[in-house]
């Protein structure tokens, strides 16, 4: 059964930190494009990172302009995972947090919102709230 699990979510004060944890069974990370979303609540959705596929581009990592620099895509392919460790938090970075796949080759399009409907294997989202 082709899945995707999140985790790591929770509540963090300001200027704290969280990893979370995409976790797939039935299928190979290495060779898929893996994105992460957001949304808040009363919020379109939003491409946070993404990572490409390790076969293609070796996991070249993109991010979007409100995470650069706090957030950081990485994979681990021995345990079939892509994490995303947030620093540096925000309140404005309170959504749940999506992880999904793609076997296409998007380069820094996978980041992009607008390209959320190529991915075709979704998780069910991890709550993340920064609040103090």
């Amino acid at each position: 059964q082709v899945q995707l699990v999140e985790s790591g979510g929770g509540l963090v004060q300001p200027g704290g930190s969280l990893r979370l944890s995409c976790t797939a069974s039935g299928f190979t990370l290495d060779y898929y494009t893996i994105g992460w979303f957001r949304q808040a609540p009363g919020k379109e959705r939003e491409g946070c990172s993404c990572i490409t596929s390790k076969n293609v581009t070796n996991g070249s990592t993109y991010y979007t302009d409100s995470v650069k620099g706090r957030f950081t895509i990485s994979r681990d392919s021995a345990k079939n995972t892509v994490y995303l460790q947030m620093n540096s938090l925000k309140p404005e970075d309170t959504a749940v947090y999506y992880c999904a796949a793609t076997r296409l080759i998007l380069f820094s399009l996978c980041v992009n919102v607008g390209w959320a409907d190529e991915y075709n294997y979704w998780g069910q989202g991890t709550q993340v709230t920064v609040s103090s």
